[in-house]
């Protein structure tokens, strides 16, 4: 009997037939676009897929006993500018956001139906994301070309000990570091392989190298030159050692990461470029639905922005 009074509840049966429709294939169920539901489902994924990443290299960081400064690591930009730790990182971060001021704006206009004003923000959001490559590009060939980085290869160390450095003949040097203090090992040039030659130490200075072991400094097989030092404190004072090429995870993980997002802002430009074609061409004006495809991917964009907020804290400061 109560199931009988309860299906014939007016009240009940408005509920249903209110909420009901939103289920029978004439509205969306979550009073959102097909589109712009999928569009969130594939960032939620793509956010555990980076997580995933951020935290395999917080695990092998913590894991190693030392880990390149990234102030030392980071500090070279464009036309021989050195030693501004962070700076052009910053440049390249100040391009992605704006990037997403510029994006927002895209949107706001295509919510009111506005080509025009559509169109440049758009094209004004693909011009920061191709700055941004071109920066990360500029990067990418400075750790490679100059810096001699690769994913199997890390020049970037840090001391895990006190100590001094040692002269080209042996003798101490001037110059001592404390642990934790970051070094590069550079590759030797062999255009100046006859006789005396030179390779790039600490610094940038120019340092004597001679064919074979010469003393305060050693060139490997690979032709890298490492510094010898001499630690001053702890159990192995006293001892002369030769600087190693720090961890190699460091590397991998660097160009992996870097390099995956700067796949999805490559993406992301492409598309913004094939948007603002078929705004020129006046395809959403047809649909009057305040441009969604401009809102779709402006969700995209806001999420590789937000990605690299994480990605800039793992590698550039932390």
């Amino acid at each position: 009997m109560a199931a009988t009074d309860t299906a014939m509840d007016p009240h009940v049966d408005a509920h249903h037939h209110e909420n009901g429709a939103d289920w029978s294939g004439g509205k969306e169920p979550f009073r959102i676009s097909y589109g712009k539901l999928m569009m969130w489902y594939f960032l939620v994924s793509d956010a555990f897929t980076f997580a995933g990443f951020l935290i395999a290299y917080g695990a092998l960081r913590f894991s190693s006993p030392s880990w390149p400064v990234p102030d030392f690591v980071f500090k070279t930009a464009p036309f021989g500018i050195d030693d501004v730790p962070l700076g052009f990182v910053t440049i390249m971060s100040f391009l992605l956001i704006i990037s997403s001021v510029t994006m927002v704006r895209g949107v706001q206009e295509g919510h009111r139906e506005n080509k025009k004003g559509a169109l440049i923000w758009v094209l004004l959001t693909a011009l920061g994301g191709l700055g941004f490559l071109s920066c990360q590009a500029w990067e990418w060939t400075n750790l490679i070309a100059t810096e001699h980085m690769s994913v199997t290869r890390n020049p970037f160390g840090t001391h895990t000990e006190h100590g001094i450095y040692l002269n080209p003949d042996g003798s101490e040097s001037k110059e001592t570091f404390i642990n934790g203090k970051g070094y590069l090992i550079h590759k030797f040039d062999p255009a100046h392989a006859g006789g005396e030659s030179h390779g790039e130490g600490h610094g940038g200075e120019h340092v004597a190298y001679e064919k074979g072991d010469h003393p305060g400094y050693f060139m490997d097989a690979q032709g890298f030159v490492h510094r010898k030092f001499k630690v001053t404190e702890g159990a192995d004072a006293g001892k002369v050692k030769t600087e190693e090429f720090g961890p190699k995870a460091f590397g991998a993980l660097f160009f992996f990461i870097t390099g995956f997002h700067g796949f999805h802002v490559l993406t992301g430009v492409l598309i913004l470029l094939i948007v603002a074609i078929n705004i020129a061409s006046g395809l959403y004006v047809e649909r009057r639905n305040g441009y969604e495809m401009v809102e779709k991917i402006g969700l995209y964009w806001h999420f590789v922005d937000l990605v690299w907020v994480f990605v800039f804290l793992v590698f550039y400061l932390l």
